[in-house]
């Protein structure tokens, strides 16, 4: 684990990631409707402000990396960054959103929040300097089949193109087939070269590719690996969460149901300040 880098926490509206805190992305896997992505923002924001986290909405308006041709990509990106400003102004709560190409950053960043580099681009080069250039926060989420350690490379090219605000996101590796485990060494390591750490206690589930037309996942696991996580000492948890995860058109087996997320909320909450009380 290196410590050559020290760790620059930052802003996003009123949410801190870093200096002690424990923030909150959530919301549903795509866009669906401007209705259903107003009331996930208002119910997920209602729950994290009884727990006491600061809370970012999250929800793609692609999903350029489906299993099938004919799975359900989101309104696309026009449509979807709309629907992001709209939540945005009317539930009051910044907003992240995957890009998935250098042609979508200059637009996203009109609207975003935080612009979020997905797993199978981490390696990017390009993409991560279009991002990190436009000086919003960027989240860019360690690929499933990188090594904690590669992290470093990551962060020195979002640093090398300006990118002051950044975090990094854990999200599992691909272990054998259609399956992906969780190296809980991996929030130290990558927390050692200078950025805020997520995790993303959802993604980290799924079961890739495994019900063969489409990604399969074990949500009931969600809780014990968030706690574990929570306890390395993550700066913010991921989740995606849904109202209706069974009938949800993209990562419904790997998402939290809705109802199951303030439970959830205030026990991590309590993790966190137990283990900041003991290691100050």
């Amino acid at each position: 684990m290196s410590s050559d880098f020290q760790m620059k926490s930052f802003e996003v509206g009123d949410v801190t990631f870093g200096d002690g805190n424990l923030a909150l992305i959530a919301g549903p896997c795509v866009i669906e409707s401007y209705e259903h992505a107003f009331m996930m923002a208002r119910e997920c924001a209602e729950r994290a402000q009884r727990a006491g986290l600061g809370y970012i909405f999250k929800s793609s308006f692609d999903k350029a990396n489906r299993s099938s041709v004919k799975s359900f990509r989101g309104p696309g990106l026009r449509e979807g960054l709309e629907i992001l400003r709209r939540v945005k102004e009317e539930v009051a709560v910044p907003v992240i959103t995957d890009v998935h190409d250098i042609a979508q950053v200059e637009e996203t960043a009109e609207v975003a929040d935080i612009l979020q580099i997905p797993a199978f681009l981490c390696r990017q080069t390009d993409l991560i300097t279009a991002a990190a250039r436009t000086g919003r926060a960027v989240n860019i989420k360690k690929g499933q089949f990188l090594a904690p350690y590669d992290a470093r490379n990551i962060v020195e090219k979002a640093r090398a193109a300006g990118c002051e605000k950044l975090l990094l996101t854990e999200r599992g590796a691909t272990f054998g087939y259609n399956n992906l485990v969780v190296d809980m060494r991996s929030f130290p390591i990558m927390r050692g070269f200078g950025a805020p750490v997520v995790f993303d206690a959802t993604h980290s589930l799924q079961l890739p590719g495994g019900l063969g037309h489409a990604t399969g996942g074990q949500s009931e696991f969600i809780e014990p690996l968030a706690r574990a996580g929570v306890a390395c000492g993550v700066d913010a948890v991921f989740m995606e969460v849904h109202d209706h995860p069974e009938v949800a058109p993209s990562d419904g087996p790997n998402m939290l149901p809705l109802e199951r997320l303030l439970p959830l909320l205030l026990v991590l909450r309590d993790i966190h300040s137990l283990v900041r009380s003991k290691i100050k």
